[in-house]
């Protein structure tokens, strides 16, 4: 059972630990995988986009790329917050809190990734720099993948972590920001993040994190008030919006970047605004008081 109580204060990361850390700089994996329809056609159904899936051998949409190479830890090897236990590709950070804090990605035009094909990953740990914040200790991990199909480089994505200290009572939370371009949204759509929504993106992802689906641990362990919704998947979102409003569009790069947690608590929304050129949209989402939750940019080929 996870505890009644917010978890005690992290220890300090002092020179020695975080020279350790930094020591998985350059560690690099290579993995291999087939692209499968049934997990595209799952996540279709799941933001309920009837027959949106793609079939084999046309492009897996941007950022659905994600179902794939997937950590398959076993139970013995998963840690209490529900992920892979630390101190394999990713290093051993002590910091209980772990999050998706944002990405950057960068398509080759004349070289998709297809449905049905082979594809290699390969990783390697960038960065990892130590802060410390109001908040406590943070920890910034930046991971690059480079995406390969038999025809070369198809993806290449730079993938932000960030740890965090044990929540503690009364830690006062980041001052909320009011969206770069409030109230000038071309395009807007409500998203209700019920538990069924979270529960399904979870288990289509293999994500064990246990904010997104255990009530009780997000609230007690971790100190939310309630399910986290993932980051990846409200990034998914925003340029499901983009998809709904330019279906014809062909993206060449997105930036996007978290910056409040989002809850199930409520619904919230998500916003796009095209440039006056036509090569690029402004996209953010809002909480339901209209505080910026995440922005990014999505650059059109």
């Amino acid at each position: 059972m996870p505890p009644s109580t917010p978890s005690a204060p992290s220890a300090p990361l002092d020179a020695a630990a975080v020279a350790h850390l930094q020591s998985w700089q350059g560690k690099s994996e290579t993995l291999h995988e087939q692209l499968a329809a049934q997990p595209l056609a799952a996540l279709a159904a799941t933001l309920d986009l009837a027959g949106a899936a793609p079939q084999p051998d046309e492009a897996v949409p941007p950022l659905w790329h994600w179902l794939y190479f997937l950590p398959l830890a076993p139970r013995s090897a998963i840690g209490p917050d529900g992920h892979p236990r630390r101190g394999g590709f990713l290093p051993p950070v002590p910091l209980p809190r772990r999050m998706w804090a944002g990405g950057r990605l960068r398509w080759q035009p004349h070289n998709p990734l297809c449905v049905g094909q082979p594809v290699q990953r390969q990783s390697t740990i960038r960065s990892v720099q130590h802060k410390r914040g109001r908040s406590g200790e943070l920890l910034f991990v930046v991971v690059e993948h480079h995406y390969s199909n038999a025809a070369g480089l198809a993806l290449t994505e730079e993938h932000d972590i960030v740890y965090r200290s044990a929540a503690q009572p009364g830690e006062p939370a980041a001052p909320p920001q009011a969206p770069p371009l409030a109230g000038q949204a071309a395009w807007s759509r409500r998203i209700e993040p019920d538990a069924v929504l979270l529960f399904r993106y979870s288990a289509l992802t293999f994500n064990g994190h246990r904010i997104h689906y255990d009530r009780q641990y997000a609230t007690q362990a971790e100190g939310y008030p309630g399910l986290v919704v993932h980051g990846p998947l409200i990034a998914t979102l925003l340029l499901d919006l983009l998809h709904r409003q330019l279906p014809q569009a062909r993206l060449a790069a997105f930036d996007f970047r978290a910056v409040r947690p989002t809850f199930d608590l409520h619904p919230f929304s998500v916003h796009g605004q095209p440039a006056a050129d036509g090569r690029s949209v402004q996209l953010w989402a809002e909480d339901h008081q209209g505080w910026l939750t995440m922005q990014a940019t999505a650059h059109l080929a």
